[in-house]
């Protein structure tokens, strides 16, 4: 089995060396360097791919194209990833020529690979085993100078076998060939019929001669998060900016020819509008690195100042709307008529409901933040097309359009109450700019109390003790608000005992962990008590008392990691079993140097730097199993936590 250490900090930690007196700190020095070389040594040994790079070409002249065959051997046993491995998965191979200024360009080909799906990743890899034949095809130059010529083929690669992973290594193989203005030129390459021009979409992406097996159902978050997204979409029906437009839109449709491929169009004007902004925040989010930027202070410190805007606004603070040049240009355009015209209809009636719609839609993408791939596009898509359903339903079955609520003063209470939960996201957003900085002012007791007391403002509102927009001296109190307004006061109630320390289910997963005052003081009662980022002192721990270590790979903003914490690690079952466990918890997301560290850990030996991750080992660092990610299946974490040493 893999060992997990870190070179830069933990090389001393391994093997036995605690049972020893303690040397004198240039002693230590030496032991860690020494340590650190065996290390490096051992892992030099193995070495099970070997690769060479030869051609049937040994002359050629000038401005012709040179076919390099690259060919990885790989010991029994051991494989590595394609080039074309997915995003999210195993550390994927990469090869090229290394730059030489008498090659003009190169092609580089892959064969087809083993492609099977991979539960510790959640994706389909696609591996080699064995032997994979690379083509690299090197365009020479025109002003080629004659003579010897050396071409390098550079790789990047991790090889795996069905116990450990290697670090990833960097390897060249070279191959010389001749210039020769005399010499005929070489023919031409015909790819093969299995093969894949890197860069290029494969061609069996489109077939449908082989259909890959149907991979699980693993993707439950984003199942989760769409339907989360669309249920967004249909609520905002129910805003000032959006309600009273039904009727008027679906009769205009009714109106027209065609009136329910007329709605149709309109309804796809709204979904482009923000798919494109989706794309847009997908395009800004990948080349940081989602984890990095789903901590960000800075980022979620802006999200906190966004949502305030927009809290404020509902309440009646002040009025968000775009530029009225815009608009104006916008609703002349779409007066045209035709199905352009109605296409930019869509989008300019998406546009003016952006006061009701942002709250939502800050939701959604500031949880795509923390996600990755396409998420944003799909999020904004089912958001979009939840928002349009009801206009192209109606313009389908006009005669529902009689059974809508009217218009009144309901729209203006939904506002209002909208406006207090937005505040109250806000302290979510600001808790991680506050954990990620360790500043620790906005502590679970100060946390909640805020949320208490919007939500107990909420509901007082809708009782009428609190006037604001909507509610009127005198007005009759209806069974529906009255039932809303106990709901609203009932979460609000049910918030206090979490102040004290007590678990508040899937509401931990957005709240501040207990750390100290009494919610500290009473979460400590379970007797769990996590070391945090000292990897080191763990194993030395471990060794004293020869015990199993626990390692949690988590984050100050992480929800999933706080869900655990709070609902599956204190069951009873589970925490009677962890008492035989040193538990630490190595973080990923800080802006110190430890968190730096931590996630470089995680990357280079579990290849994956998603949190949370779990991790058993023994005292001298062997892996002895993994959790990756958030886990609702008690069975599951009780079997991982009562693994046994080899």
């Amino acid at each position: 089995m893999k060992a997990l250490e870190d070179p830069s900090t933990l090389a001393a930690s391994f093997g036995r060396g605690s049972q020893r007196p303690e040397p004198r700190p240039k002693g230590a020095a030496i032991v860690a360097v020494v340590l650190f070389a065996a290390l490096i040594g051992q892992a030099q040994k193995l070495d099970p791919v070997h690769w060479t790079l030869s051609s049937d070409t040994t002359k050629a002249p000038a401005g012709s194209s040179v076919v390099l065959r690259l060919t990885a051997t790989l010991d029994e046993g051991w494989h590595l990833y394609s080039l074309t491995t997915p995003k999210g998965g195993p550390i994927p191979t990469t090869a090229g020529l290394a730059e030489n200024p008498a090659v003009a360009a190169f092609k580089l080909y892959q064969p087809k690979p083993e492609r099977k799906f991979d539960p510790n990743f959640n994706l389909d890899t696609e591996t080699f085993l064995k032997e994979a034949v690379f083509w690299i095809v090197a365009d020479l130059k025109n002003d080629a100078p004659a003579g010897p010529l050396e071409l390098t083929a550079q790789v990047r690669y991790q090889a795996c076998d069905d116990r450990q992973c290697l670090p990833p290594k960097k390897k060249t193989a070279a191959f010389t060939v001749t210039v020769d203005p005399s010499a005929a030129a070489p023919a031409a390459f015909v790819k093969p019929a299995d093969y894949t021009e890197i860069g290029k979409e494969p061609a069996a992406a489109t077939s449908s001669a082989a259909p890959a097996p149907a991979a699980p159902k693993a993707d439950d978050n984003l199942a989760t998060f769409l339907l989360t997204a669309f249920g967004f979409g249909l609520a905002t029906i129910f805003t000032p900016c959006v309600f009273p437009m039904i009727p008027i839109t679906v009769s205009f449709f009714l109106n027209q020819k065609g009136g329910i491929v007329q709605a149709l169009v309109f309804c796809l004007g709204i979904i482009v509008l923000f798919c494109a902004l989706g794309f847009g925040v997908a395009a800004a989010v990948g080349p940081f690195g989602v984890v990095q930027l789903g901590s960000n202070p800075w980022v979620n410190g802006f999200i906190a100042l966004v949502f305030v805007a927009f809290g404020l606004s509902l309440l009646g603070a002040f009025e968000i709307t775009l530029p009225s040049g815009l608009l104006t240009k916008l609703d002349a355009a779409s007066r045209r008529g035709g199905y352009f015209g109605t296409l930019l209809m869509g989008l300019t009636f998406a546009l003016t409901s952006f006061a009701c719609v942002g709250p939502f839609l800050g939701t959604i993408l500031a949880a795509s933040v923390q996600s990755k791939g396409a998420q944003p596009v799909l999020g904004m898509a089912s958001f979009a097309t939840g928002l349009a359903a009801p206009f192209f339903f109606l313009a389908a079955f006009p005669s529902y359009l009689k059974k809508l609520p009217r218009s009144g003063g309901w729209m203006a209470r939904v506002k209002v109450v909208m406006g207090f939960a937005v505040l109250a996201f806000v302290f979510k957003y600001a808790s991680n700019v506050d954990q990620v900085l360790q500043i620790n002012f906005l502590t679970r007791e100060r946390f909640l109390a805020a949320w208490f007391v919007l939500f107990t403002m909420a509901g007082l509102y809708l009782l009428g003790l609190l006037r604001l927009e909507g509610v009127e001296e005198g007005e009759h109190l209806g069974i529906g608000r009255l039932l809303t307004a106990c709901a609203i006061l009932i979460f609000a109630f049910s918030l206090l005992p979490g102040m004290f320390g007590a678990p508040l289910g899937e509401l931990d997963a957005f709240v501040p962990v207990a750390t100290g005052g009494i919610a500290g003081r009473a979460s400590a009662e379970g007797g769990q008590v996590w070391m945090k980022n000292q990897l080191k002192e763990a194993f030395d721990q471990a060794r004293q008392g020869n015990k199993l270590v626990l390692v949690s790979f988590t984050g100050y903003a992480c929800t999933n990691c706080h869900w655990m914490k709070a609902n599956m690690w204190p069951r009873p079952e589970i925490a009677d079993a962890m008492k035989d466990l040193v538990l630490v918890e190595l973080y990923t997301d800080g802006t110190d140097k430890a968190s730096e560290e931590n996630q470089k850990l995680e990357d280079e030996k579990f290849q994956t730097v998603a949190i949370p991750y779990y991790a058993i080992l023994d005292p001298d660092g062997k892996v002895l199993a993994t959790l990756p990610g958030r886990s609702t299946n008690p069975q599951e974490v009780l079997a991982f936590v009562k693994t046994k040493s080899s």
